[in-house]
């Protein structure tokens, strides 16, 4: 064998060592901690639901799963954030629907949700909730359509703040039943509950997990859900799809990874999960939160972000909301 022909066995053979070795090195992910960016602060629904999912994924991946809150924006600066990380797997970002919201609402944001992230698994599934002072005369969604419009521009409604999934809810409703209704916007779903139990505003469509200890209390009147059928979370309430054909909102929570995250990784992390949300006690403690337990694949959570891009897509056009 000459020398070129021995340079060549050589490479050949140093080139199976080093496939062989990123092969055993992606079999053994994770071999270190795992960061879980959740854009929102301490104590909301993100971070609760974020909590719960990395103590499950950590319970079966062997790592540890740190949540890290980076608030701000709607969820904007943490988004921003991970599509800068390593994409190695061992940044994680658990966002929600804001994630496609975002992109519409801000003039600039610095990344394409479609194509900077993959979308890994949907956790949960959380409706929002339409409800309202106990004062207020509409006590089902057909009564607050027909009151709506024997009183256009006359009942106010509040949101957690302009272009939040709140407004954005109440605006889709508004154009689905031609109903006029004005929007005050607050800085947070919880100033909003404190004025709906004092009485200063009517109605709403938030988050289920902030008005639902004030519902089951009797302070507040839980009219319906937005889910397309009814929530395991709240069988009492009907959706509001059975009198309003074709509404749905769904405030997703799922886990993404940066662009070019190798397919191991989001595998394992699909899977952890996935075994998790097959705990009927796991799926009991998310009920309490108020939120329905999801799984399913890659894929499959990757069709609902496609989707309700387009789909949010169209209602911040159409209701002129902005944030600069």
């Amino acid at each position: 064998m000459n020398t070129l022909s021995r340079a060549l066995v050589a490479v050949a053979a140093t080139g199976t060592v080093v496939f062989a070795g990123a092969a055993v090195a992606a079999a053994a992910y994770p071999e270190r901690p795992v960061r879980m960016i959740v854009g929102f602060p301490p104590g909301g629904a993100a971070d609760i639901l974020g909590r719960i999912a990395a103590q499950q994924l950590g319970d079966r991946i062997g790592q540890q799963v740190v949540v890290d809150n980076r608030g701000g924006a709607g969820g904007l600066i943490a988004t921003e954030i991970a599509v800068k990380a390593n994409p190695d797997g061992y940044t994680l970002l658990f966002s929600s629907i804001p994630h496609v919201i975002n992109p519409h609402l801000y003039k600039k944001v610095s990344y394409d949700a479609l194509k900077d992230f993959v979308p890994v698994v949907q956790f949960v599934a959380v409706p929002l909730m339409m409800a309202s002072g106990n004062s207020f005369p509409a006590k089902t969604v057909a009564e607050l359509i027909a009151y709506s419009k024997a009183n256009p521009g006359k009942v106010n409604y509040g949101s957690g703040g302009s272009g939040s999934s709140s407004h954005l809810a109440m605006e889709l409703f508004k154009s689905m039943t031609g109903t006029r209704m004005e929007h005050i916007p607050y800085k947070g779903v919880g100033p909003l509950v404190t004025d709906m139990l004092g009485g200063q505003i009517a109605l709403t469509i938030s988050s289920a997990v902030p008005l639902s200890p004030q519902v089951k209390a009797g302070k507040l009147r839980g009219l319906a859900v937005t889910s397309p059928r009814r929530s395991a979370a709240f069988p009492e309430l009907p959706a509001i799809a059975e009198t309003v054909k074709g509404y749905e909102v769904i405030n997703w929570f799922g886990i993404f990874v940066p662009a070019g995250t190798p397919s191991v990784a989001v595998s394992r992390v699909n899977t952890a999960l996935n075994e998790a949300l097959r705990s009927p006690e796991l799926v009991k403690t998310l009920n309490a939160r108020g939120a329905d337990a999801v799984g399913g694949s890659a894929e499959g959570f990757a069709r609902v972000v496609r989707a309700d891009f387009a789909k949010w897509g169209r209602v911040v056009k159409d209701s002129g909301a902005k944030v600069d």
